[in-house]
């Protein structure tokens, strides 16, 4: 029994793919196209807008899809969906997508409070009436197109928007007044096919080598060659999941050393291991790592 999988169409698509393609799955897809095809005969893919993902998915015409919390939240499906499990798709441990309250530099705007009577342009209606509700404020709430920062303050008071470092506010001269949402991206699943076994299984092994994809992505495997007399001191020094692996060499006063550890610890742990007389050192990629 194949699944149907919504895959998201916009600034995700490209590293969706590219996370597939970790996992072991080939897909690909024209660009007129908006279905995808994939090297797995259990698995049907359909390209949409993140903004609808959840929606399509609560109605069952998706059995699972992925895309931001802020689309679930925003379509009212909190609750209404089966979250599978959460994929960060950035190689740092990076912050999450924050959807923000902005103003110009100059407004008079400080709080929530302050935008009783006001107008306000954003991406995400529902997120923002929600968030207005909670403080009890009144305000017009209008749908943006597009181009969102630039329409404070000849066209409106305030703006809801996307963003990730803030750097385009700050371009724009406009300062955050409040985080309303933070997101990241999720893994969901329609509720009667996550019930279904056969279903569930095959989401659950595409959590399994989506999310063994993603933590391989931040590690590299770590290998090096150790004399014994410091063998000890290299070993202490390797981080590892467990403990780093240790194998004799032909030479009975050499030792192999591997482990997987951090990406951004390799750069301080290659001059600890050549302090201890570690030589050979190299560092690989990896493709999945399943704890």
């Amino acid at each position: 029994m194949a699944i149907v999988l919504g895959l998201p169409k916009g600034s995700l698509q490209e590293s969706t793919f590219a996370l597939f393609k970790r996992a072991g799955f080939n897909v690909s897809c024209s660009s007129r196209s908006y279905i995808p095809s994939i090297d797995d005969e259990e698995i049907k893919c359909r390209l949409l807008r993140p903004q609808e993902m959840s929606r399509y998915v609560e109605l069952g015409l998706l059995d699972a899809g992925i895309c931001g919390y802020d689309w679930v939240y925003e379509n009212g499906n909190v609750g209404k969906v089966q979250e599978i499990c959460e994929l960060n798709y950035s190689k740092a441990t990076t912050n999450p997508v924050r959807w923000v309250l902005a103003v110009p530099n100059d407004s008079k705007i400080k709080s929530v409070k302050d935008l009783n009577g006001k107008r306000i342009s954003t991406e995400a209606i529902g997120i923002v009436k929600n968030y207005l509700k909670q403080h009890k404020v009144k305000a017009d709430v209008e749908f943006s197109w597009g181009a969102t920062e630039v329409k404070a303050p000849e066209l409106v008071d305030a703006i809801v928007d996307l963003t990730e470092t803030g750097s385009s506010l700050r371009a724009n001269n406009l300062r955050i007044v409040d985080t309303i949402l933070t997101s990241t991206t999720r893994f969901i699943a329609n509720k009667k096919s996550w019930k279904n076994a056969a279903k569930r299984a095959k989401l659950e092994q595409l959590k399994m080598l989506l999310t063994g994809a993603l933590e391989a992505q931040r590690r590299v495997l770590l290998k090096c060659n150790a004399p014994a007399k410091t063998l000890d001191k290299v070993v202490k020094t390797m981080p590892a999941l467990h403990a780093p692996t240790v194998n004799k060499l032909h030479d009975a006063n050499w030792f192999a050393v591997e482990s997987v550890v951090e990406e951004k610890q390799v750069r301080d742990l290659i001059p600890q291991l050549t302090k201890y007389g570690a030589t050979g050192i190299i560092e690989l990629p990896l493709n999945k790592i399943i704890f």
